[in-house]
């Protein structure tokens, strides 16, 4: 494995840096150091992808084709490194992430015309319809059903933790189609207009405590939604495959970027407690415990590496991305932890919004009102996009064959 990047590589990293350096704001900065579940409002996420847009970069990993900025491998990596680095606002995934690969794979030349653009420059946000109150790792057992009713499908039924869903504009939904067969073959791939009535979306405010509008998650309700047969991806009852194709890009991105940036804010707060007459990340204690942390974090980091290496050459993640996601995840709990006991008293919640202006004085660190909620919104990162024990099967099944 050759972990050196070309002068061209390197060019391109600073041109990386310079452009997050810039675009960057102050503001979004606040915002972002104040969430408390990695969100920050919807119109400095606009604001920031619309940046990214302005510039080509907002969906790197898209051909050239489509208006993908046609990055070698080495510049995906340090995109993603770079991005990671600087704690920047993630992009909402559901549209350029997530449904754009769908579209371009199995949708029409008219859904491709229709859906592909808007997300590439982010005039539309999209939200993501797999999991139901009764289907979430088993998701094949969902139960929203679509009846065909001639030019359009009526469908039924709710999703739950929709991410964003306040926000978007459009959501893609798994619905049953058909109830003979095996579960996974009677599920179809819809896109359906959030504006379209008959749609509910009703705040879940989790453990972190963001209260609406700024919540994370929702419950989504269709009562008798008209939705119409264009908007159908691929064929009816097909959808199982076009959703575990989607599933490939939820997964395998690098992870520990983001938590080298993380461990490191933990040592800075450790910096400002003083315990026995010392800072916090002097004694022995926190140091044995950051460097343990840390040595963990770098073998993801080379484990991320040798995965760049093979796509590098014209290989594919393959279920290594299961392997990513269990131990990225972990890690970020792991971290999250850390940090919480390393403020301790002062990391119990102070402020209900960090993403409202309030008069509310901080307590302790820089940030430490958010150490605890974060660690609770974290509990969720080994369940979702395919709980870490899903992962563990697949890996099992396809890397140990057994």
């Amino acid at each position: 494995m050759d972990l050196a990047f070309s002068k061209e590589d390197e060019a391109f990293r600073q041109e990386v840096r310079q452009f997050i350096e810039e675009h960057y704001t102050p503001e979004m900065r606040r915002l972002h150091a104040r969430s408390k579940h990695g969100y920050i409002t919807k119109e400095a996420h606009i604001q920031w992808q619309k940046s990214l847009a302005k510039k080509g970069w907002l969906a790197p990993n898209w051909p050239k084709e489509y208006g993908g900025p046609g990055f070698t491998q080495s510049q995906k990596y340090i995109f993603n490194v770079e991005m990671g680095r600087a704690g920047v606002p993630h992009t909402i995934p559901f549209g350029p992430t997530m449904v754009a690969p769908v579209i371009m794979k199995f949708g029409t030349p008219e859904q491709k015309k229709r859906f592909l653009p808007d997300i590439l420059e982010t005039n539309v946000l999209w939200c993501q319809g797999y999991s139901e109150p009764g289907s979430g790792s088993d998701l094949a057992s969902l139960k929203t059903k679509a009846e065909d009713k001639g030019d359009h499908f009526l469908v039924n039924g709710s999703k739950i933790w929709t991410s964003v869903a306040q926000w978007a504009d459009w959501i893609f939904c798994l619905v049953r189609t058909s109830n003979e067969g095996k579960p996974q073959e009677g599920i179809s791939f819809l896109l359906i207009d959030m504006k379209t009535p008959g749609i509910t979306v009703d705040p879940i405010i989790c453990l972190d405590g963001t209260p609406a509008p700024n919540q994370e998650v929702n419950q989504v309700f269709f009562e008798d939604v008209k939705v119409p047969k264009e908007n159908l991806i691929g064929e009816v009852n097909k959808g199982w495959t076009y959703a575990k194709y989607l599933l490939e890009f939820e997964r395998g991105n690098p992870y520990s970027p983001g938590l080298y940036s993380a461990l490191d804010e933990v040592r800075d707060m450790a910096k400002e407690i003083i315990v026995d007459g010392q800072p916090l990340s002097e004694t022995p204690g926190f140091k044995a415990r950051y460097a343990d942390i840390r040595s963990q974090i770098t073998a993801m980091e080379f484990t991320e590496l040798r995965i760049f290496s093979a796509l590098s050459i014209g290989g594919n993640v393959g279920p290594e991305s299961s392997l990513l996601k269990c131990r990225g995840t972990e890690l970020q709990q792991e971290v999250s932890q850390f940090m919480v006991e390393v403020l301790g008293d002062y990391a119990q919640p102070t402020i209900e919004n960090g993403l409202v202006e309030t008069n509310e004085p901080e307590v302790g660190p820089e940030g430490a009102f958010t150490a605890a909620p974060y660690y609770f919104s974290l509990r969720k990162a080994s369940i979702y996009a395919g709980s870490n024990e899903v992962q563990r099967n697949i890996m099992a099944k396809a890397v140990l064959g057994l």
